[in-house]
């Protein structure tokens, strides 16, 4: 009678942690990175100075409209061409990064904003790019028959408009939290595989027949 040698098996270690422990560690990943990057970036503080196009002579005032629009989308060129640069204080480049100008669709008005770590130079931006709008309209006034005049002028930021570090923590924990539900939706798929690729070949290697024991055994007389 044949006798099958008893299997040992390893003692067992410590019990890994689960598949979920994946989500509150990419939580936590996010959080810290998220806030190292909020207390190491430097405050930007944005200003925003506001002009109104309105009709200099017949000019229907429907057409200030127009022109509003025209105005915003050359505001950094006319800026850099003009004397913005000496008001501001800011090299060209500076003022192309740092100025956007919007507009409204049903208003004649440009809301011009320059951001910067200094909120007196973002002030001076923003003010330095709308007296160069309204010195350029002032020369063009008589073949476009509109003007630009000054609305309001740019205020002194007192808050940084910058992500602070407990928010830029809440946005990197959010989306740490995020790509751990992704790699949790990802994981099974590929055990499922691999269990399915290991099941067959079990079943491949067990649908092999095994030699007869007889045809090993010598014929008696």
């Amino acid at each position: 009678m044949k006798t099958t040698p008893l299997r040992s098996f390893p003692p067992a270690g410590p019990r890994l942690p689960g598949r979920w422990a994946v989500l509150p560690a990419a939580v936590l990943a996010g959080a810290a990175l998220g806030g190292g990057y909020g207390a190491l970036k430097t405050p930007e503080y944005a200003a925003t100075s506001h002009v109104i196009v309105v009709p200099a002579g017949r000019t229907d005032p429907a057409g200030a409209v127009g022109f509003a629009q025209a105005y915003g989308r050359v505001a950094t060129d006319i800026a850099v061409t003009g004397d913005a640069q000496v008001w501001a204080g800011v090299t060209a480049g500076t003022l192309r990064r740092s100025v956007t100008a919007e507009t409204s669709p049903d208003a004649p008005m440009i809301s011009i904003t320059a951001r910067s770590a200094k909120p007196a130079e973002a002030v001076a931006m923003a003010d330095g790019v709308a007296r160069a709008l309204i010195l350029d309209s002032a020369h063009v006034a008589g073949s476009t028959g509109v003007k630009v005049v000054r609305f309001s002028r740019a205020t002194k930021p007192v808050d940084p408009v910058s992500p602070s570090a407990p928010l830029a923590a809440l946005v990197g924990g959010c989306a740490g939290g995020l790509l751990g539900g992704l790699a949790l939706l990802v994981r099974p798929r590929r055990a499922a595989a691999r269990d399915e690729a290991r099941h067959s070949r079990q079943a491949g290697a067990a649908a092999v027949p095994a030699p007869a024991a007889a045809a090993h055994q010598p014929e008696t007389v």
